[in-house]
């Protein structure tokens, strides 16, 4: 049996099969060509590791991974974990596209019919918007994202921008593109815009509506209800008793749509008179023409659920990369790399509690009453304690090889030796993980803990 046979138990492994993985690779030419220490699957699943363990050192989060390789030659046995140069140098091989791929291939909206709070009149809502994320300070990354002005020059640290479509109901980003800072949201909405279906209906902000984007938007067959500039001229064609009108969008002379014929819209105006710091007026205009199916004040209340994802933004910059981080990659190839990571460790952390909501004992409850924090503590001490289960269970684990033999397999990395621990080249700053307890027989699988029922471990 292979170390990373072991590997293909795991929670990541359930979330990204390993069929998915070797196939993104070989589709991207990023198979592992001869036996390495670490091959390009293991890899692809440490990348997303390294989101998940943000705050720990490279040989700890790898140690992590592949802590179930205890099985292969007993509980007192170590796998030999390449120090940090060696890692470095299996990222850069592996490169971005394979985890660009593997989003792309893997990552889809994750509501049901039976999720709460996912769905308005049987359509999907779903949320554009962007953000920023700090990476590290070296010519190479400065060179390639560029830096944001300051009051005394321009930032500390260089940015990489990143605008994503997320599921509003299950916090789940499953379109997302990446640029330079200087690059505008605007420019980058359509590639994620693509991602619409025509299930879905897809809230925005006022900086987003254009003739373009709306007529590109429209063309996939979602419904739209984006906030719109307050003068942004639009005529009203017809009145509703609800206090909606009938209006359109016209193309102005920098327009680059295909047609210059205008977009019929609805326009729905309100106030929040007894909200505090509430702005004198919103407009919004909508698909949905018919006031009979998609009433006003549903849609004025309907809008409002978009800030659903700052709350998704928040998750990813916050609570998972950690708060004020800066993204630990030092070339552009490995920072985009890692920003996928980062993507698919949230996408884990998102499903596994979709999937503890639709489950619950009492009958499905909203995602957004699951707390991600508690989430990211189960998936970070699930890794290890269902990596460490073989497939084919304990009663075939092999014996351990002799002291001093060095195995080697055909597409995995070394063998387990029972050898004495090494001295560790330089000190780790930070933390070592937790290690994963000794497996056994009737060793259960990790389960998701409801933080209303049962403390965090």
């Amino acid at each position: 049996m292979r170390l990373t046979d072991c590997l293909s138990a795991g929670v990541l492994a359930k979330t990204f099969p390993l069929e998915a993985v070797h196939a993104v690779l070989a589709d991207t030419g990023r198979a592992s060509q001869r036996e390495r220490d670490l091959p390009a699957h293991v890899m692809a699943y440490y990348v997303v590791a390294l989101a998940l363990y943000a705050p720990a050192p490279y040989e700890e989060v790898l140690r992590a991974l592949l802590d179930g390789a205890r099985w292969l030659a007993g509980p007192e046995a170590t796998a030999h974990v390449p120090g940090r140069s060696g890692i470095s140098q299996a990222r850069t091989r592996l490169g971005e596209a394979p985890l660009r791929q593997l989003f792309t291939r893997v990552v889809r909206p994750v509501a049901t019919p039976a999720t709460p709070g996912a769905c308005y009149r049987g359509r999907r809502l779903v949320s554009i918007d962007g953000t920023t994320l700090d990476v590290a300070d070296t010519p190479a990354n400065a060179r390639a994202f560029g830096r944001p002005s300051a009051s005394r020059g321009t930032s500390a640290f260089p940015q990489v921008r990143l605008v994503g479509l997320v599921e509003t109901g299950t916090h789940v980003v499953f379109a997302a593109a990446l640029a330079p800072y200087a690059t505008s949201e605007l420019a980058l909405a359509p590639e994620v815009l693509a991602a619409l279906g025509p299930d879905m209906l897809c809230l925005a902000d006022r900086h987003f509506p254009s003739f373009d984007l709306w007529h590109q938007a429209t063309a996939t067959g979602a419904a739209l209800l984006w906030r719109i500039r307050k003068d942004a001229r639009l005529p009203v064609l017809e009145r509703f008793a609800d206090g909606s009108y009938r209006s359109e969008l016209r193309p102005t002379w920098h327009s680059r749509a295909p047609t210059r014929a205008a977009l019929p819209v609805r326009v729905v105006e309100y106030t929040l008179p007894k909200v505090r710091d509430a702005e004198p007026r919103y407009r919004l205009v909508t698909t949905l023409l018919d006031p009979a199916t998609a009433p006003a004040a549903e849609l004025a209340a309907l809008y409002h659920e978009r800030w659903e994802i700052e709350g998704t933004l928040d998750e990813l910059k916050t609570h998972l990369k950690g708060a004020q981080a800066v993204l630990r990659s030092k070339t552009p190839e490995l920072v985009r790399q890692e920003v996928w990571g980062l993507l698919l460790a949230h996408y884990a952390v998102r499903a596994l509690l979709h999937e503890a909501a639709v489950t619950a004992p009492a009958g499905p409850r909203d995602p957004d009453t699951l707390s991600f924090v508690h989430g990211v503590r189960v998936l970070r001490r699930m890794v290890p304690r269902l990596a460490a289960v073989s497939p084919s269970g304990p009663a075939d684990r092999v014996a351990a090889p002799a002291r001093g033999a060095a195995h080697r397999t055909s597409r995995g990395i070394r063998r387990v030796e029972a050898r004495a621990e090494r001295a560790p080249r330089r000190q780790a700053q930070d933390d070592p993980l937790p290690r994963a307890p000794a497996p056994t027989a009737t060793q259960p699988a990790g389960r998701l803990l409801d933080p209303d029922r049962n403390p965090p471990a």
